[in-house]
């Protein structure tokens, strides 16, 4: 029986990179976390501040987007350890649950903050149904990233994203998800060549691979591996919420020449795939 074909979806691809990320994912009060990769409520908090919308708005619209994630490198965990409340007047320090404030050796407070350092991810965000073209959403969506209203950050806002953030808007985002240059180095000679994680909302059984690429199994991917809850409901800063969604996983071996390396070797390599594969109609890659 032959496989499904690959749906084509129009999407933003976007690079999220920098000396330091935070995805928050179970933080409560003084632990603060992160996950392994970008969130659906980091990405869409991202394109909301983009696009200049303040928190007690809707984000229906947005939410209705899918989002696939490439681990490029998946980073090194880092813990900082912050102190809050200490020094201060009794009138300043940190407020407690019963609303009364702290005293005497009680105002400090440790804070234990998470980060993934030297991480890189490439993201497709793609429109929910095939389409001939990108929709209108995705559109306003790139207009706000080369031009965002509020700063971007990844995940928090001590984490500024390194350029470029915004790679295009395509016709067939997961097309070239699974084909931009890798963020990484080239793998040394004689060594097994890394597998790359692809993860994402929807199903990654068809995922469009190029010929003769090693991934794991789609029969694996066709089913989600765990479910996670970072599908945001509203981001208001007193009632924020969110929602399970599933997450898909699927592994693959990409093909040498797809490493890009770092640094100056990688803007090469990005820059020379997207004067090959973006016309100007839709998008560039942009520093």
């Amino acid at each position: 029986m032959q496989a499904p074909a690959p749906a084509v979806l129009p999407g933003l691809l976007l690079h999220c990179a920098g000396p330091l990320q935070s995805w928050g994912h179970h933080s409560h009060f003084n632990q603060r976390d992160t996950a392994a990769f970008p969130t659906r409520s980091g990405i869409l908090g991202l394109l909301a501040a983009a696009l200049g919308r303040g928190r007690d708005e809707p984000v229906d619209d947005l939410a209705r987007l899918g989002l696939t994630v490439r681990v490029d490198r998946p980073g090194v965990l880092l813990r900082d350890l912050h102190t809050v409340g200490g020094g201060l007047p009794a009138a300043a320090t940190v407020t407690t649950a019963q609303g009364r404030k702290r005293s005497g050796d009680t105002t400090t407070l440790l804070s234990h903050r998470y980060y993934l350092a030297d991480a890189a991810f490439t993201i497709a965000v793609t429109s929910p149904s095939p389409s001939p073209s990108p929709s209108g959403l995705l559109t306003d969506c790139e207009r706000a990233l080369r031009a965002p209203r509020w700063p971007l950050f990844l995940g928090r806002r001590a984490c500024p994203p390194t350029g470029p953030l915004f790679l295009a808007l395509v016709d067939d985002a997961l097309h070239h998800l699974v084909r931009l240059p890798l963020a990484a180095p080239t793998p040394r000679p004689g060594r097994i060549t890394p597998t790359v994680d692809f993860l994402s909302d929807s199903p990654l059984d068809r995922l469009p691979l190029p010929h003769g690429v090693h991934a794991g199994d789609p029969a694996e991917a066709a089913h989600p591996s765990t479910s996670l809850n970072d599908q945001p409901v509203t981001f208001h800063p007193t009632r924020r919420s969110y929602r399970a969604r599933p997450l898909y996983r699927r592994t693959i071996t990409p093909p040498a020449d797809q490493w890009g390396g770092l640094g100056t070797d990688y803007l090469q390599a990005l820059g020379d795939y997207a004067h090959r594969h973006f016309p100007t109609s839709e998008g560039a890659v942009h520093e």
